[in-house]
This record gives structure tokens, C-alpha cells and sequence, in this order.
């Protein structure tokens, strides 16, 4: 059997959430999305052990929050970066060099299903690199920014739907082929938004697991009604 590390990427400020408090931090059902997402990857008995990376002054809170859970297995929580993938980074520091799959989750993605973590851990341990993705539903525009303050921009080209997919997470990759990624992104200090990316850079096939529209990712206010209207569809069967 596999040995899955799971990490939590925590340290973003959330700034596009309009609140003072970060948006890993916002209460769902009574918890903040942070637990409530460790609380959904824990019920997917794959993973193995779990690496939280959160902001410098939260770790000793986020510490306390995750003991209380008693989840039964390991989980450290560790300093954060500036980015998405510096924390990524500081937390595949502390991965074991038993580990076979290192998964990433957004730590504010809570509705992400057992069945979900499984097929793309599955997918993984057949090829190596995978995602959970949807197809796009609207057309898709390329286009060029124009010059600031402006918010106008000019359409280059359409990409076909069918050529398209919106990544999600969980994103699942052997152990030594992320950190293979990863050491060649510092090496070329090239960034990229999620970890596929990083992978997909060096030459290397990452498949997609269709996911849901329901794994939605906390970035704007309005994103916390409809996670509470999907909790409660969720909750009703429906």
C-alpha cells in the first residue's frame, strides 16, 4: 500500500475575501474552513499523514486546533511561504523519504469528497501525476490587458471548450517527480499558480480526474453561500 502525505498549503491572507480575517480562518458550519477541510481529507483512509503550512504568527494556534481534532495520524504543522508554492515548498521539507504520493490540497476547497481523494490518489499510483478538473462550461477567450486603470482587455483568440479543463485539487504526484519539479523551479526560479504546472514544465504527463462543481474553492465573499448551500444539498442527499 502507498504511504500519501497530504499537505495543506494555509498561509494566504485572502485578500480578495474583503475580511480581515484570512479566508483559511472563516467559520463553515461552525469551524474554520481550514479544519473542516482536514476533517474531509481525514475521512479518506489513503492518506497517511498531513503537512499544514500556515502563516509564521498562526502556527502555534493551527497546532492547538489540529491536536483537539484527534484524527489519529500525524499531522505537522509548519511556517508558510509568501506564495501558494513557497509554501508548498516548506512544507514537502518535512515529508518523509518513505512517502510514495505527496497530494496537495487547498486548505479553503472544504466540500471535496472521500471518492474524489481516492480516484485521484488511484490515478496517481497508476501514472505518476493527477488532478481533479472540470470542464469548461463558458467560452473561453484568450486575451491581451490593456494599459492600467483600464479593466478593458482584447480577445486574441478563442480556445475551444473541448481543449479545456479547470484545474482543482487534489493535485497527486509521486513523491521524487514533485520534488524533482520543485527543485527545478528554484533552480530556473519559475513560478507557477498550482503544482501541475510545475510538472507539466519538465516534460512530464499529469492526467485529469473529473471533479465537481461542488469542490469549489473559497476566493470571494459570495463563494461562502453557495459552500453552505452545497453543504446542505450534500447533507439532504440531493
Amino acid at each position: 500500500m502507498n504511504r500519501v502525505t497530504a499537505i495543506l498549503p494555509a498561509a494566504g491572507l485572502g485578500t480578495r475575501m474583503g475580511a480581515d480575517t484570512p479566508k483559511q480562518f472563516l467559520s463553515l458550519d461552525g469551524v474554520p474552513l481550514l479544519i473542516f477541510t482536514l476533517r474531509r481529507l481525514a475521512a479518506c483512509p489513503s492518506i497517511t499523514d498531513f503537512v499544514i503550512s500556515t502563516r509564521a504568527e498562526e502556527v502555534d494556534s493551527v497546532t492547538a486546533s489540529v491536536a483537539a481534532e484527534n484524527i489519529g495520524r500525524p499531522v505537522r504543522v509548519v511556517r508558510g511561504g509568501d506564495s501558494r508554492q513557497d509554501s508548498v515548498a516548506c512544507a514537502l521539507a518535512e515529508v518523509s523519504p518513505e512517502t510514495d504520493l505527496i497530494l496537495v490540497h487547498d486548505a479553503v476547497r472544504p466540500l471535496v469528497t472521500v471518492q474524489q481523494i481516492e480516484s485521484v490518489i488511484a490515478e496517481a499510483a497508476a501514472c505518476d501525476a493527477a488532478i481533479l478538473g472540470i470542464p469548461a462550461m463558458d467560452t473561453v477567450k484568450e486575451v491581451k490587458r490593456a494599459s492600467l486603470p483600464t479593466d478593458v482587455a482584447l480577445i486574441t483568440a478563442t480556445i475551444p471548450r473541448e481543449r479545456v479543463v479547470l484545474a482543482q485539487t487534489p493535485q497527486v504526484f509521486s513523491s521524487t517527480l514533485l520534488l524533482e519539479a520543485f527543485a527545478r523551479a528554484r533552480q530556473d526560479g519559475v513560478t507557477a499558480s498550482d503544482e501541475a504546472g510545475l510538472v507539466e514544465r519538465i516534460g512530464r504527463d499529469v492526467h485529469v480526474v473529473v471533479g465537481s462543481e461542488r469542490n469549489l474553492k473559497i476566493t470571494r465573499p459570495g463563494d461562502m453561500e453557495l459552500a453552505e448551500f452545497y453543504l446542505r444539498q450534500e447533507r439532504a442527499g440531493k
